[in-house]
């Protein structure tokens, strides 16, 4: 009933920026937390980024923090992340994902909450 569509991957040389969007249409699920999720080559799924319903509230891995940088344009029903620093281990397939669930770190931390799911967009960083 929700479509979510990312975009904004590609390859980026290390150090450099890059944003990726995340697009929702159809039916809105009223999602508490939208999250972004990267899963990299042979390494288990996990949350990078998460962001509450109206925006106040925002949450990182610790590797993340002061390097990436989520935000929400509702009236856009568009979220975005914004990556500085790349490393070669940030390659990644990332996903934008939705859930409904009351904000709490230790919820939108864990990729199983959400249940609302994109395709995922490939960001490769290079050395």
């Amino acid at each position: 009933q929700v479509q979510l569509v990312e975009s904004g991957g590609g390859l980026v040389q290390a150090g450099g920026p890059l944003r990726l969007s995340c697009e929702a249409s159809g039916r809105t699920p009223g999602s508490d937390a939208v999250g972004w999720v990267r899963q990299g080559p042979g390494k288990e799924r996990g949350v990078v980024a998460a962001i509450s319903r109206g925006g106040s509230v925002t949450d990182f891995q610790d590797t993340a923090k002061g390097l990436f940088t989520i935000s929400r344009d509702s009236a856009k029903n568009t979220v975005f992340l914004q990556m500085n620093s790349l490393k070669p281990a940030d390659s990644a397939v990332y996903y934008c994902a939705a859930a409904k669930v009351p904000w709490s770190p230790s919820v939108v931390r864990r990729q199983t909450t959400y249940g609302y799911w994109g395709q995922g967009t490939q960001v490769t960083v290079s050395s």
